[in-house]
């Protein structure tokens, strides 16, 4: 059964955002994600085995993986024979928009500004990520800019920490969180990656 975006967005307080260069790593890392308590793992098509990441990771009981960094209908085509059970884009165009709404496949996307919210509504849409977040004024601009928009809610994403994440996490438009700092580069180490998943899923608490 398909989850709905914001049900997705309430599964846990921390959605990791993950670089993987290598397949052989996917399966650990995701099952190192769920055992700390993060089964919604976001995989960036940003490395050549993305796609076959994503495949590897939906294999893992409790997982729930989908494609972030899509940038134009062929990538969410491509995620979706891949597997990705939700995407995720840094901006929002309106042909991606489309195709994704089009889809049914449960879609974030990165909005900056009111325009993009906006366009984001015109499509049905009314969750969002904040993209890139500390860099796009942090929690103040965040704060301001939802402020019109009472329909929609965020996942705010970019340079996010263990540390930072309880303020975001606590403002009344804020679902969840994304982040990297779980998963550092390299060769994975499950223990200490379920370590740091068990820290942020407990930002729910």
């Amino acid at each position: 059964m398909t989850r709905s975006i914001d049900a997705l967005m309430r599964l846990s307080p921390v959605i990791p955002v993950l670089v993987v260069d290598d397949v052989a790593h996917a399966v650990p890392i995701a099952q190192a994600l769920v055992a700390g308590g993060l089964p919604v793992l976001e995989v960036t098509l940003r490395t050549p085995c993305a796609l076959d990441v994503i495949a590897a990771m939906r294999e893992v009981p409790g997982a729930v993986v989908g494609a972030g960094t899509v940038l134009n209908p062929a990538d969410l085509e491509a995620s979706l024979k891949a597997g990705a059970e939700f995407i995720v884009s840094p901006g929002l165009t309106p042909a991606l928009g489309q195709a994704a709404v089009a889809s049914g496949v449960p879609f974030l996307p990165g909005t900056a500004n009111a325009a993009d919210i906006m366009l984001g509504l015109d499509l049905g849409l009314t969750r969002f990520k904040f993209f890139p977040a500390e860099a796009s004024g942090g929690m103040a601009a965040l704060k301001a800019i939802a402020a019109p928009f009472g329909m929609a809610r965020f996942c705010p994403t970019g340079g996010i920490t263990l540390a930072s994440a309880p303020a975001w996490l606590a403002l009344d438009a804020v679902l969840c969180v994304g982040g990297s700092w779980m998963v550092p580069k390299g060769t994975p180490d499950p223990a200490a990656i379920t370590a740091a998943a068990r820290r942020a899923s407990a930002l729910a608490d």
